[in-house]
């Protein structure tokens, strides 16, 4: 049960307002960052709480209207405020369970924007197509949620498919949520690609790192850096606009690789290639210092091909599984189509508890 306690909300945000306020703030760069996303989380979850609250009052007084029409027999005023009171509440638990799901973020950027990337493993055509279908349903989830996706870059497979993809997510708590995809994706299913209509298992890493912002200290030594230009080629035409000055920037101490092409000019891909590098390596110390605390715990797990978080089998049977939470469904179309918010939700309140 979530227990809300406004009074301490409203002191938090008082007092993070009151240090905002110093003269010297701003001289701690990343103290600032860090308190000024803290004031943010906590203002709009007081506000959503005012909201609902506001809401709540308004029920009553609806309710109270009903019982007036129906002690005055006034059948059509009665049906119609009930059609209201039951709209009026589907929106008011709508916005609890998204007040609700506000407090399993913590992380300094997890109110943010994401950038994921989506990477086939072995299995060529199958796991292309299969990196495709996740691009898919994660677009899919994006635009469900009133989330803006840009493609930065999606590289067309040989036959079908994909051979790498990146999206940058905007929306409230994007890289909170999508931080519970981070990890192998698995999928069973009778393979198109296959004449016999054997059964196939494909693997797809996907990988999510927080937009940073142009004042967010990442340090990089252009010496370290590998930058190439081709040509842009997406699938089909269906995902990027082509281009002729798409850039490939290689960090070459960490091998981390980034790519766009959907920008019109070499310097623009260049500058937005420069940003999404910032950004995975942010999540790459992230991911370390996790791992560091993991290791204290005694219960740091390898992520490699093997250790899928996620199962989709469409053969023999339809199921979507998490393997870290337990949490199934057999509606695997659904899935597919971008429903995948209770998935989420499951590993948040989990990785709540473990907090």
């Amino acid at each position: 049960m979530i227990t809300f306690d406004p009074p301490s909300l409203e002191k938090k945000v008082a007092d993070l307002e009151k240090q905002m306020q110093q003269p010297d703030f701003w001289s701690d760069q990343a103290r600032a960052a860090k308190v000024s996303s803290e004031h943010r989380r906590a203002k709009r979850r007081l506000d959503r709480y005012r909201s609902i609250q506001s809401e709540v009052d308004d029920g009553g007084t609806l309710l109270e209207m009903i019982g007036e029409a129906e002690a005055e027999g006034d059948a059509e005023a009665e049906a119609e405020l009930l059609a209201e009171a039951g709209a009026s509440l589907t929106a008011t638990l709508a916005r609890l369970e998204r007040l609700e799901e506000e407090r399993l973020f913590s992380g300094e950027y997890d109110d943010g924007d994401a950038v994921l990337t989506i990477h086939p493993g072995a299995g060529g055509t199958e796991s292309q197509d299969w990196a495709e279908m996740l691009l898919r349903m994660y677009l899919r989830w994006a635009d469900s949620r009133g989330f803006e996706a840009q493609i930065n870059e999606a590289t067309a497979g040989d036959e079908a498919g994909l051979k790498s993809a990146t999206v940058t997510i905007h929306g409230e708590n994007a890289y909170g949520l999508l931080s519970a995809e981070r990890g192998v994706h698995r999928l069973v299913r009778i393979s198109p690609f296959d004449a016999a209509k054997r059964r196939h298992t494909s693997f797809t890493a996907v990988e999510v790192s927080p937009l940073v912002e142009e004042d967010v200290d990442v340090e990089i030594d252009e010496k370290d850096l590998k930058i190439e230009t081709y040509r842009a080629s997406g699938a089909g035409g269906q995902h990027v606009n082509k281009t002729d000055s798409a850039v490939r920037i290689t960090h070459l101490p960490t091998g981390t690789v980034v790519q766009c092409q959907n920008e019109r000019s070499q310097l623009s891909n260049k500058t937005t290639a420069m940003k999404l590098l910032k950004s995975k390596l942010l999540a790459l110390e992230e991911r370390k210092r996790a791992e560091e605390m993991e290791k204290e715990r005694g219960k740091l797990s390898e992520i490699a091909w093997g250790s899928q978080i996620r199962s989709y089998v469409l053969a023999p049977y339809q199921m979507v599984k998490d393997h870290r939470t337990g949490y199934e469904t057999g509606n695997t179309t659904a899935v597919l189509d971008g429903r995948i918010d209770d998935f989420i939700h499951e590993y948040l309140l989990a990785m709540a508890g473990k907090g």
